[in-house]
């Protein structure tokens, strides 16, 4: 009697934790599908880098170091769990699919970097995502000049060459050391203290549309340097005069401090919410 009540005993034991378990775990993975859910629902004007290999993960460095919300979406398993070592959100599944796309907040989204491994994932991701979002920008991977082109035609905003750049940049670099040198150190890295910004002028948020850089005094107040103005029929004014007038939908492209250019985007945007 006592070995079955035992036996009994010890039965029930196993059985209950393993019921337990069970239902904790499920219980666990739905907690963890609904916070995910809700995480995904609440991503908005963020970056999508699509791809991590070792293009998409410079772009996540870059990206963490101007502490701008992006997830990462990659299909393979090993790629997720190392962009999860750095802390990264991710999302696994194919990019080039339109329901992937869209649980990462493609609608939301401010910008999609198409970093795959081969140019038709990366030419498919971004035809996909114009489709699904019209306005949003885009940026893609291209390994060859044929490339390139194909993807202008599909909607890409930006077309990068890893290789071509690379060149160019190996070119610069020999002939123009100290000019390299100075760019990248406005454009890349967590130790910079020169930054190169841009600014769009609305009429909604923007006071001074209609007035000249000269009555703005936009140097003067904010002690940023203005180095551009892309008008919106995206004519490039460069080295502005203070006659140049300032109109809906300008690009203000300037370069200075943190401080420099915080100050001129409160002159520019003091009505954004």
């Amino acid at each position: 009697m006592v070995f079955l009540l035992t036996g009994v005993g010890v039965i029930a034991y196993i059985l209950n934790n393993f019921t337990e378990s069970i239902v904790q775990g499920h219980l666990q993975a739905g907690l963890r599908l609904h916070k995910r859910r809700r995480f995904m629902e609440s991503l908005t004007n963020h970056y999508i880098i699509c791809g991590f290999g070792r293009t998409g993960r410079q772009i996540a460095m870059e990206f963490t170091a101007e502490k701008v919300p992006f997830i990462v979406v990659d299909s393979d398993d090993a790629s997720i769990q190392l962009a999860q070592s750095f802390n990264y959100v991710t999302f696994q599944g194919d990019a080039t699919e339109d329901k992937v796309l869209l649980q990462v907040g493609i609608e939301r989204a401010r910008c999609l970097v198409a970093a795959l491994p081969s140019d038709a994932e990366n030419l498919y991701t971004v035809l996909s995502a114009k489709t699904l979002a019209p306005t949003i920008r885009t940026i893609a991977r291209a390994s060859s000049e044929e490339a390139i082109q194909k993807m202008e035609r599909g909607g890409a905003d930006v077309v990068v060459s890893p290789y071509i750049s690379g060149g160019k940049r190996m070119a610069a670099a020999a002939l123009r050391p100290q000019v390299v040198d100075f760019i990248d150190g406005i454009l890349t890295g967590s130790a910079r203290t020169v930054y190169v910004e841009e600014f769009l002028l609305t009429p909604t948020t923007c006071p001074i549309i209609g007035c000249s850089l000269g009555e703005a005094q936009l140097g003067k107040k904010s002690g940023a340097l203005i180095l551009a103005i892309r008008r919106a029929d995206n004519n490039l004014i460069v080295g502005p005069s203070a006659d140049t007038l300032l109109c809906p939908g300008d690009l203000v492209i300037s370069m200075g401090a943190t401080e420099q250019l915080r100050r001129l985007s409160q002159i520019l945007s003091p009505l954004k919410p």
